[in-house]
């Protein structure tokens, strides 16, 4: 046993994981720290991964090396591509889990992981030593040394859980909450605030009409989380089931809605506008007469189901009898009622884009402690928290991403700079160079930068390399293949499009809408064959990359040169050239707020709400730019 260690983990959710995962594979003697090792990265709300934007995040996590990717696509009993019917930009793969694999899988990663070492226990205290952070003190009584520290403490914060009148102190359900780490900080300055989120009741499966549902199956083509070759789930694959709600359902939840903890005063503090209780729903939405539910099964194996969409904090009487106004589930016995938590989180806009404090060197901040929401949002910070922990004990240099790099900049950035009023929800709608930050192409954007670093393998290094290589070769051949009219009217016609009067390459009809790499592959055998010297594990991969590269190049060309134009003013350094209340050209509100955040670049500032074109103007001829 030992007690000194270059980076100490505080929590093993999703944050937590990535984090000691990353710092212990780049050399840093890793100790993570959680309350209960048997629940380590629990989905404490839906049993699922990804989804729209999510699943680009988890992308880009696999494609650096981390490990959601692997664990889900190895836990997964159902796997979808979901925006299909909209542009590459938009598409967002989405797994159902199940929740114990996905937990035994973690836990199989981090027990041979080297350098990574648990303990079980609850940190109430940091050791802090002239602002600097030095390790941990556990309601054990045991102190851990360190160089940096990641908290990731997720809901726990002092944590309240609401059923009603009911209240329980609680991180989740079960687990007691973590108290001290709050105060501590508060009194070295950093801001608290609170949120709250919520989770639905669980149902018997049993006790479901499944012939009053709509079934949802999943996919079963080449998709999956992540770009390693052969990482398949060995589960059975399961549906998940659609329900809506009615008048009847709504009577019930607006006649007990004085008894809704959201709505007598009980809980004041905020919760996810895009993820909203049921009682929110017909309050907010009061013209709809129903609400789609989706009811997800929690396992391969297990009757247990969770109720997407029906998150409550309503008296459980409440909640089951508003339930079985549902024809599929009017006879419905449920495991446990649904209920919400408010929980503490920190300021974000008091980090740095390295997730390390402005106000206590060494120590970083991931997760939902920053005010996020979301198992994916959490994850992405938790890598480059534990990354940046690790660059910090070697005196590496630091490691952030860009915007226009990936959508875990995005989320980085949004935070530091805009901060949270709210529970913060990644969407593609939040990127403004989303046609860059596609989950095809997130190894091509990032795995290099991953294998630098030294936390992307050889291997994954080397498939990048090659599924480059034979991208680039697909589609120089479709831009140097001339097709011949005679050979493809035949296909033209039968699709009801204009025959050619003479030859065009391939490329050019690639940009069609209603062509594509399959239907052309099929009348014409060079294109064929050029599409069998693929790597056979990953074709289909490549050929959709390839295909997007063809079709989008216009947009991304256009988008690269926007987002090259935007990043020279994240080229020019902000940070310490100046008192902004003295500035008195700029606004009021920009002043303050460029106090408060000192941004490090020009750009940075650019994005900081209430700081105008003008503001940054005035910035940039007082640098002398």
């Amino acid at each position: 046993m030992r007690n000194d260690y270059d980076v100490i983990v505080v929590g093993a959710g999703h944050a937590g994981c990535e984090a000691a995962c990353a710092a212990a594979r780049l050399g840093s003697h890793t100790l993570l720290i959680t309350i209960d090792m048997n629940k380590i990265a629990q989905m404490s709300c839906n049993p699922a991964v990804g989804g729209i934007a999510k699943g680009q995040i988890v992308r880009e996590i696999d494609a650096l090396g981390g490990h959601m990717g692997i664990v889900t696509d190895r836990s997964s009993i159902q796997f979808r591509m979901l925006n299909r019917s909209k542009g590459p930009a938009m598409w967002s793969p989405r797994s159902q889990s199940d929740r114990q694999q996905f937990i035994l899988e973690w836990r199989h990663v981090i027990e041979n992981t080297p350098n990574l070492y648990m303990w079980q226990d609850s940190v109430d205290q940091f050791i802090i030593e002239g602002g600097v952070v030095k390790g941990v003190k556990t309601v054990l009584g045991m102190q851990f040394n360190a160089q940096a520290v990641v908290l990731t403490a997720g809901t726990f914060l002092n944590g309240l859980m609401h059923v009603g009148p009911v209240q329980t102190p609680g991180g989740r359900v079960s687990e007691p909450p973590a108290r001290g780490i709050t105060e501590q900080l508060a009194a070295l300055g950093l801001t608290v605030g609170r949120m709250k989120t919520g989770t639905p009741p669980r149902l018997d499966e049993r006790t479901i009409d499944f012939t009053q549902c709509i079934k949802q199956e999943g996919e079963q083509d080449f998709h999956h989380f992540s770009f390693m070759p052969g990482i398949t789930s060995s589960l059975p694959q399961r549906p998940c089931w659609i329900v809506h709600t009615n008048e009847d359902v709504h009577a019930v939840l607006r006649e007990g809605l004085p008894q809704s903890p959201l709505y007598n005063g009980q809980i004041t503090s905020i919760g996810p506008r895009y993820c909203p209780s049921i009682e929110t729903k017909i309050v907010t939405f009061a013209d709809k007469t129903s609400h789609q539910l989706f009811i997800e099964p929690e396992g391969a194996t297990t009757h247990e189901m969770y109720l997407n969409g029906f998150s409550s904090s309503l008296p459980w009487p409440i909640q089951i009898e508003a339930l079985r106004h549902i024809p599929a589930l009017r006879d419905v016995h449920a495991f446990r009622p649904g209920y919400a938590i408010e929980y503490d989180f920190f300021d974000p806009t008091q980090l740095y884009h390295t997730l390390e404090s402005k106000v206590v060197k060494n120590l970083f901040l991931a997760g939902q402690v920053n005010g996020t929401t979301g198992y994916e949002e959490a994850a992405g910070q938790g890598l480059i928290a534990g990354i940046n922990a690790h660059q910090r004990v070697t005196g590496g240099e630091p490691f952030t991403l860009a915007r226009n790099e990936a959508y875990i900049g995005v989320l980085i950035d949004d935070l530091v700079t805009r901060g949270v009023d709210e529970p913060y929800r990644m969407f593609t709608s939040r990127a403004e160079h989303r046609i860059l930050l596609r989950q095809d192409d997130a190894d091509m954007r990032l795995t290099e930068k991953g294998y630098r670093l030294g936390l992307a393998t050889q291997e994954r290094y080397g498939l990048m390399l090659a599924k480059r290589e034979q991208i680039e070769a697909l589609t120089t051949f479709c831009r140097e293949f001339t097709v011949k009219a005679a050979v493809i009217n035949p296909t033209l016609e039968a699709l009801g499009m204009n025959a050619l009067t003479q030859g065009q390459r391939l490329h050019d009809l690639l940009l069609r809408p209603q062509l594509n790499m399959a239907i052309l592959a099929q009348a014409l055998p060079e294109l064929q064959d050029q599409i069998d010297r693929l790597e056979e594990a990953r074709r289909q991969e490549i050929v959709e990359a390839a295909e997007i590269a063809i079709k989008y190049r216009g947009y991304i060309e256009r988008e690269t040169s926007i987002a090259e134009r935007v990043a020279r003013l994240d080229n020019v350094t902000l940070k310490g050239k100046f008192d902004y209340t003295q500035i008195h050209q700029i606004s009021t509100e920009a002043r303050q707020k460029l106090q408060a955040i000192d941004p490090e670049t020009v750009g940075q500032a650019s994005r900081i709400p209430g700081v105008s074109p003008s503001d940054i103007n005035i910035l940039l001829v007082l640098l002398g730019r």
